[in-house]
């Protein structure tokens, strides 16, 4: 145990500690046996390669080599890369016990901003966005510290319907936390997780209550005149005139709670609650998440201006109350003046099934890679979600502070008036007009960062690079719980998007394997370019999914034979990598099975999401294309549920995702049978097709979930036959053009 602060017999207690993982050191060793390796192949590689070009041989043969060892150049990468994360893992411990004796000696809790968007009322449901905003205002720590901001980039009148009867509950609830003592403070959580006692229910009913009211007013799409309580309801909900658009609307600030008036039914102050729409105009560029990140940065700045900002997803809700405090244990010496700019809590996840078949709890990108990071010179990654920022450290590198347009915007300024007077609203508003930031450093060297898709990894990204540091917490207890999407369409899709912004990053001026190594040393700048080139996992999964085992079925192959030691190197490589892999997922408590459902998914995402997202990242750099986001669908239906439940993929609609798996999956069932078929009638053959025989037995275990909605399902979740009828004729197609290619060049 290495204590992050000197200590002694007179010092205060610590506030946090950590420990490097006993597996670094093993795995430095292996990563040297796993490199030389590497070397030994590409050896191989050049040699053969040497000896093809100098002979007589075929065209085909030539090219299909090199496509091998390109895919093969791209696997080493990403393999360097990921070592970045083995070197010095590590595993943080925080004290808040102790962190409160300190806080209530001082009588100074730093206030606390909570951030949570929201876009669209019918793909993430109000009630979802509801429940997160109650568990975070119930926190415990003092609530008139604490104000939450709700963006709703969906300009829905909806929402804000739903935040009003929010306000009205959280009166109730919060006091019923408090004399319970509750963990989980978020009501759909609390009283589906837990048998109500009597006590409970009289709560529980003014909760279904409410829900019922919101969801009566979701299916009507209009908020009716029997659910309004009072004329300033009415006001604020008459915003919504003919014309207003979720596209093109005005700004819409509505003061839901304020700490300076609202008490609860104890009498305890309320956290402030503030409902935001920001201006929308089709003239006007909105930058997606971060654009609405930043209106709120700057609202929160006129308004309260705390020193601590959360940002949360709109379904992640809190699930231990002592989290601020938790994070707190590191920020209070950023607030002191030392250089880091945020504590990153991981993502877990409600409701996922027994095996995770869609790979959501992505135990690489949210444990495994962030606590490897953490160990770093200069910490983790900002995952968009479950993050605690120094508000100072979007204004400017640790030693050079940038000042805004405007000095109420910036960190230090004092707000000492209540959210609700007139002048802060009017600044509020001015400051969320869809054209403020022109010609200012709004998006470029001040707050949240524009240019990619994934803006929580670029803002991230581009603090680190300015000399912010960051660390990851992961308490025994999960921090936060949110939803997850249960189809497989959604998933890609999702992933999808990534790619895109990824790419955005990886072909940039900011290119972490270029600017990244000379802004922050040769770690730093891999550990980022791990997920910035990511979508080039797609390179080689084409390559041996497709282009190796046809030509396989011509009569082409590259592999060594079964009696070459050679073959020994190949199985290295393979189970290596993969033994590696399972371990780091059964030490972040996984399973076997899940960690199964974790590759296979690893291997789709390269066949469809990145290599559609880079098709259209491409489209989008010719001009063909133009950015879109699109918000993950978190509705899900009682049939989708089933079959999630049971471990069944959903596939169900027609996509270009779904045609690239059913032809890889034909593909290797026809290359295998192929090989099976030649064994068979020649024998003394097998050692040449042994290799891609297991390649293509692989794909098609792991394809086995295609196998079965194709051919053995009949529900609404089965591969449409219009998938299955196109991927077979493109694949009679591909297979046509690599006979022509083999037999005439």
């Amino acid at each position: 145990m290495a204590p992050t602060q000197n200590l002694s017999t007179s010092a205060p207690p610590p506030l946090h500690t950590f420990h490097v993982h006993h597996r670094a050191v093993p795995y430095r060793l292996f990563a040297l046996v796993y490199l030389s390796a590497i070397l030994l192949l590409f050896y191989h590689h050049l040699y053969k390669l040497t000896n093809l070009l100098h002979s007589t041989t075929s065209f085909p043969l030539v090219f299909l080599h090199l496509s091998m060892v390109l895919a093969d150049a791209i696997l080493a990468f990403m393999w360097i890369t990921v070592q970045v994360f083995r070197m010095r893992p590590i595993q943080r411990r925080t004290f808040p016990d102790n962190l409160v004796k300190v806080l209530d000696e001082s009588g100074k809790y730093p206030g606390l901003d909570v951030f949570i968007c929201t876009a669209d009322p019918y793909k993430e449901p109000p009630m979802s966005v509801v429940n997160t905003a109650l568990s975070v205002m119930a926190y415990e720590y003092p609530t008139d510290r604490i104000s939450v901001y709700v963006s709703d980039d969906g300009g829905s009148k909806l929402t804000l319907f739903a935040f009003m009867e929010a306000a009205r509950f959280a009166r109730h609830w919060l006091p019923f936390c408090r004399e319970k003592r509750l963990v989980e403070r978020s009501p759909d959580a609390y009283f589906g997780n837990n048998h109500c006692s009597s006590e409970d229910e009289e709560m529980k009913t003014m909760y279904e209550a409410m829900k019922v009211r919101v969801e009566n007013i979701m299916e009507r799409g209009e908020v009716n005149e029997e659910y309004l309580t009072c004329q300033r309801e009415r006001v604020a909900l008459n915003k919504w005139r003919p014309g207003f658009t979720r596209q093109d609307h005005p700004t819409v600030i509505e003061v839901l709670l304020d700490n300076g008036e609202d008490r609860d039914i104890t009498g305890h102050k309320m956290p402030n609650l503030v409902y935001i729409a920001r201006e929308k105009s089709k003239s006007s560029s909105h930058h997606f998440k971060a654009g609405a990140l930043n209106v709120l940065t700057r609202v929160s700045a006129t308004m309260t201006n705390a020193p601590v900002i959360l940002t949360l997803d709109c379904d992640m809700y809190s699930n231990d109350p002592i989290t601020p405090l938790r994070a707190l244990c590191f920020l209070m010496e950023s607030i002191k003046g030392s250089e880091l700019a945020y504590v990153q809590f991981p993502q877990h996840f409600c409701g996922i099934n027994k095996n995770d078949i869609y790979a959501n709890e992505n135990k690489r990108l949210y444990r495994v890679n962030p606590i490897g990071m953490d160990g770093l010179q200069q910490g983790t990654y900002y995952v968009g979600t479950g993050c605690f920022f120094h508000r100072r450290a979007l204004f400017g590198s640790p030693s050079s502070q940038l000042f805004t347009e405007r000095r109420e915007l910036n960190p230090e300024h004092v707000v000492d008036k209540d959210v609700k007077f007139e002048a802060l609203l009017s600044m509020a508003h001015l400051v969320a007009n869809s054209n403020y930031e022109d010609g200012t450093n709004w998006g470029s060297k001040i707050g949240f960062r524009y240019g990619s898709l994934v803006e929580d990894y670029y803002t991230g990204y581009k603090l680190q690079c300015e000399g912010w540091k960051s660390v990851f917490c992961d308490p025994e207890r999960p921090a936060f719980l949110g939803d997850i999407p249960i189809s497989l369409h959604d998933v890609l899709s999702q992933n999808k998007r990534w790619t895109i912004g990824l790419l955005e990053v990886a072909f940039s001026k900011y290119c972490p394997s270029t600017y990244g190594i000379r802004s922050m040393g040769i770690l730093m700048g891999l550990a980022y370019s791990h997920f910035a080139f990511g979508p080039f996992w797609s390179i080689p999964f084409t390559i041996y999914a497709f282009l190796v085992p046809l030509a396989f079925i011509n009569g082409v192959s590259s592999f060594p034979k079964v009696t070459d030691l050679l073959l020994c190197l190949y199985v290295f490589l393979f189970v290596g990598a993969y033994a590696q892999d399972l371990i780091d997922f059964l030490l972040t408590n996984g399973t076997i099975m899940q960690w199964w459902s974790d590759q296979r998914m690893w291997l789709i995402r390269g066949l469809t999401s990145h290599l559609f997202g880079s098709i259209d990242f491409l489209l989008q750099k010719l001009g063909f294309s133009a950015l879109r986001f699109d918000v993950t669908n978190k509705v899900v239906d009682e049939e989708q549920s089933k079959q999630y439940e049971n471990g069944v993929f959903k596939f169900g609609v027609t996509s270009p995702f779904f045609v690239t798996l059913t032809m890889a999956a034909i593909v290797n069932l026809i290359t295998f049978v192929v090989g099976v078929l030649r064994v068979v009638f020649l024998p003394e053959k097998f050692g040449e097709m042994f290799v891609q025989m297991f390649i293509s037995g692989f794909v098609m275990v792991n394809c086995w979930p295609i196998y079965e909605g194709i051919a053995l399902r009949v529900d609404k979740g089965r591969m449409p036959r219009k998938t299955a009828t196109i991927s077979l004729l493109l694949v009679g197609i591909l297979h046509c053009v690599t006979f022509y290619l083999i037999n005439t060049c």
